[in-house]
């Protein structure tokens, strides 16, 4: 008898799980929907590919002890997709090309402290300037031929370094001309140069070079004279969808002081007056 049960609910079970009707494993849950914050707009979870560099402190570099991006474009990326419903893919893109990529739409927003001028506006679009920093000399630390940028000029013999196709390769060619001047694929490569004694002043952001004196305790020092100002702002391929969303974002940070917090923690100046 009890053999005879035990063969049917056997029977029983086959029987429910062929036609469907038995217990059932429990179905995952479906992710939760974000919302935009109130008032602006809602982009519904899309995914928005950030370029940034990873070699340009603060704005990005690669914590060595996590192995995790950090910095300005990665606090203000995921605050201003979580005021509009999206999912920030931070994705490493080199400088040398960023501008034709950003251009052919291969991202849709590029980071990466990048200046606005009126030359790049010709072939990508820009959101709200978010800081104005200036353009400064990083030098050693134990320097003494020179304390100013017109000081430097006058020596025929020192160099400077700075990254390719920089507003900052502009600033240093204009400064001592072009045969004067050592450009890298990228800025610790122009530090690296100027830390082993090849070139004798870097030209960079006064955020980045506080941020390669950050890194290296003790080495290098920035001139106190400015050789020129830099307005910073977002880059988006012509025409982006995304131009109007974010700089909704950016007004809202700017009004509620979030932004100004962002840019304190990695010393980037106060954002400007936001444009009407």
């Amino acid at each position: 008898m009890r053999k005879k049960e035990l063969l049917f609910v056997l029977l029983m079970a086959a029987v429910l799980a062929l036609t469907g009707c038995g217990p059932r494993a429990p179905e995952e849950a479906a992710p939760e929907v974000g919302e935009a914050a109130e008032g602006l707009p809602d982009l519904g979870g899309q995914e928005v590919i950030i370029a940034v560099e990873n070699a340009y402190p603060p704005f990005n570099t690669i914590d060595e002890a996590t192995g995790e991006g950090i910095g300005w474009d990665y606090d203000a990326g995921r605050e201003i997709c979580t005021r509009l419903n999206c999912v920030p893919v931070f994705t490493e893109a080199a400088w040398d090309g960023l501008f034709p990529a950003m251009a052919a739409g291969e991202y849709d927003v590029a980071f990466d402290g990048i200046t606005y001028t009126e030359e790049r506006d010709q072939t990508v679009d820009f959101s709200l300037v978010y800081t104005i920093t200036g353009q400064v000399l990083l030098v050693r630390a134990d320097e003494a031929r020179f304390t100013t940028p017109e000081e430097f000029a006058a020596d025929p013999n020192l160099i400077i370094a700075t990254q390719i196709t920089t507003t900052n390769e502009t600033v240093a060619i204009e400064l001592v001309g072009v045969d004067r001047v050592q450009s890298f694929e990228d800025f610790p490569a122009s530090v690296s140069a100027l830390l082993a004694g090849d070139a004798d002043a870097v030209v960079t952001d006064t955020v980045a070079a506080q941020g390669f004196i950050d890194a290296n305790p003790g080495q290098l020092m920035m001139l106190p004279d400015m050789v020129a100002g830099d307005p910073l702002a977002l880059v988006f391929p012509p025409g982006s969808a995304l131009i109007d969303p974010f700089n909704a974002a950016l007004r809202s940070m700017m009004e509620d002081g979030t932004l100004d917090e962002i840019n304190a923690t990695w010393e980037l100046p106060p954002h400007p007056e936001p444009e009407s």
